[in-house]
């Protein structure tokens, strides 16, 4: 009964949603209050509507109801509770639940905060939404359908992907699709924009918090990503380009960009059809990777699905949003006036040029992602694009991506002169120069450039915390003007330099442990001793455990330095009976400078194992700065002027036709 009333809920949220995205908009063009109110409605409605097909999903997980055959494929009865759980996300149609879940949510926050966004924008908004929910609706109900029924069950279930049981899936998935989902409230208010005829700074103060938003659950998500696949794969590998991690990362790069650029529709009223066309592409690209992972055309250990007909679906969607919101872009983009005019040398081109760089690296990353599968469609030999190309292409195009944004902040508004915003930066040019002298003696000469990649992670550092002792003038006046000056600073200010300052932790720690990391694969025998990085490592006993739904041979080894046993490991090597399956758990040690990291692999015909062991300096601060970016966000997210009506109003860009249509009316 539960599986009916979740499968009666979605189809009434798919009902709601074809209304909201459409009597709204009737609404919006003829001024007709009562219909524009309606979108709110209908989206706060379509919210409760999923969340109890979603809550009633939960429940046959939850409680063992084999009769559902998403429960049986993806559940068992010895799985612990919180695998039950994550085992509704772990697969496809569970997955796309959760998708139109969080889709809907932002439909609901939008009607019930927006309460400072013009009735006929908030409608247009809700009904562009409610247009993208119905589509993924309509997709999850007749072809995705999460509660078909079963008709023989077995009486434990059949388990799910033991890869996927592990408390990183209860994070990583819902903040990837935070991530991916948010970026389609840009999209809407960029096309609601483009049906009005209105782009303004308002437009653009309304915009970036749900952009900025968006970019945060994104930068964790894949920061969470990155890390389960490092402790959990056992290949002691942080990223692979890998197709899926590669969607995951365009996305990130573009919203980037669109971050930035509303900045400037904000603050100078420019970049206005660019940060439009942003929204249109950032949007996409979240679209494609939901359509990499479950259309099968792309290999990856992270695919949901492998159903050429689900794919086609989605890359329907996706089509349909994207080509008409091009199409929609072509036609009113030339009339948009261009915003007030900037000097070659300030702060809008130094972000415009940000932008660009950015861009232009998301599309080598899509390149590169995608042109194995044009030559596959071609009928020509396979082929893969792997760490090489990515090094020769992504690499130089994204280091003026780094350079422009220690900068930038030191610019003006409108015009600036280049000589005294780098004489601001001094002191952080001088901490770059010293490590990239440091690190290229130390190494004698042999890897400048990991010495040069330490020296712009310093520049990028140093040039992060520059600014923050620039604005409080720390040293100048007295420490408590400078407290006076910290306590008025607005909190926006502290996220932008927590976002510089984890992206150069992150190059950091690449630059470090890309050159410095160890390897040692071998045989070991109980008793036998060997070396990685500065620490002796003994494979001291190897036992057979038995977990809730598996069975697994628990390697423990012995930590020793000068002599001296200082830590107690263990790894093990996983087997769940029902699937069939193997996995790694392995075991890690760090002191948040370095990792030492031991993977028990498969016994040999002469009583060894298999063992894996790494030591990665600077490694753990691949994920320190992950989380430190997406907590500058969040602080910046606190700020009370994303919560709050713009302060004045902006003359609004009139787009041509519609003025011509407001006379006649």
């Amino acid at each position: 009964m539960v599986a009916e009333i979740g499968q009666f809920a979605l189809l009434l949220a798919l009902m709601t949603s074809l209304v909201q995205a459409t009597l709204p908009l009737i609404g919006a063009h003829r001024q007709d209050r009562g219909l524009m109110a309606l979108a709110s409605y209908a989206g706060v409605t379509s919210f409760l509507l999923v969340a109890l097909s979603f809550g009633a999903l939960a429940y046959c997980f939850m409680t063992d109801d084999f009769s559902v055959r998403l429960v049986v494929m993806n559940s068992q009865i010895d799985k612990p509770l919180i695998y039950k759980l994550t085992g509704l996300w772990a697969n496809h149609e569970g997955s796309m639940m959760l998708w139109v879940l969080i889709l809907v949510i932002f439909a609901a926050l939008i009607a019930l905060f927006g309460v400072n966004i013009p009735p006929s924008l908030k409608a247009r908004v809700l009904a562009i939404q409610g247009m993208i929910a119905a589509a993924f609706l309509s997709f999850v109900a007749f072809t995705s359908n999460p509660f078909i029924r079963e008709a023989n069950p077995p009486p434990d279930g059949s388990g799910m992907n033991p890869l996927l049981q592990d408390p990183g899936l209860a994070l990583h998935p819902p903040a990837l699709y935070m991530g991916y989902v948010g970026f389609s409230v840009a999209f809407a208010f960029a096309v609601a924009a483009l049906i009005e005829g209105k782009v303004d700074a308002a437009w653009a103060r309304w915009v970036r918090p749900w952009v900025l938003l968006a970019w945060c659950f994104l930068t964790l998500g894949i920061t969470l990503g990155s890390f389960w696949a490092y402790y959990i794969l056992g290949w002691g590998g942080w990223w692979f380009w890998d197709p899926v991690e590669n969607v995951s990362f365009m996305p990130w790069l573009v919203g980037t960009a669109l971050l930035h650029s509303a900045l400037v529709v904000e603050r100078r009223h420019a970049l206005v059809n660019w940060t439009i066309l942003l929204s249109i592409l950032t949007f996409s690209l979240s679209l494609i990777g939901t359509f990499v992972v479950r259309s099968g055309v792309l290999t990856s250990v992270h695919s949901f699905a492998t159903d050429p007909a689900r794919g086609l679906y989605i890359l329907a969607i996706i089509f349909g949003s994207t080509g008409g919101a091009l199409l929609l872009f072509a036609i009113r983009s030339p009339q948009v006036r261009k915003g007030v005019p900037f000097g070659i040398v300030s702060r809008e081109s130094g972000l415009l040029l940000n932008n660009v760089f950015l861009v232009v690296s998301a599309a080598t990353v899509f390149f590169g992602t995608f042109w194995p599968l044009f030559i596959d469609l071609m009928g020509k030999d396979k082929i893969s694009v792997g760490v090489p190309y990515y090094n020769l292409t992504f690499v130089p195009l994204f280091i003026p991506v780094l350079a422009t944004m220690v900068i930038g902040p030191f610019l003006k508004w409108k015009r600036d002169d280049l000589g005294p915003a780098l004489k601001q930066l001094n002191w952080p040019l001088v901490a770059g120069i010293v490590l990239l002298l440091v690190v290229a003696g130390v190494s004698l000469g042999k890897h400048l450039f990991t010495a040069a990649g330490v020296g712009l992670a310093a520049w990028i550092v140093a040039g992060s915390l520059w600014v923050f002792v620039k604005r409080t003038k720390l040293g100048v006046v007295p420490l408590a003007e400078s407290w006076r000056i910290l306590s008025s600073t607005p909190r926006a200010y502290f996220g932008l330099v927590f976002g510089h300052l984890g992206i150069g932790l992150v190059l950091m720690a690449i630059s470090v442990v890309t050159t410095w990391q160890q390897e040692n694969i071998l045989s070991m025998k109980v008793g036998d001793q060997t070396q990685i990085g500065a620490y002796g490592v003994k494979l001291t006993a190897v036992d057979q455990v038995k977990g809730p739904n598996y069975q697994a041979e628990r390697g423990t080894f012995e930590l020793s330095s000068g002599g001296q046993v200082f830590r107690i490991m263990t790894a093990e090597r996983r087997f769940y009976p029902v699937q069939g399956q193997q996995t790694n758990q392995t075991g890690i040690r760090t002191n948040l400078i370095s990792n030492t990291y031991i993977a028990l692999g498969d016994a040999d015909n002469n009583g060894g194992y298999t063992v894996r062991l790494y030591y990665h300096p600077g490694a753990p601060w691949l994920w320190i700065g992950g989380f430190i970016m997406a907590m500058g966000g969040f602080i910046s997210l606190s700020d009370r002027r994303f919560r709050v009506g713009v302060a004045q109003k902006a003359k609004p860009v009139i787009l041509p036709q519609a003025a011509a249509i407001g006379a006649n009316t």
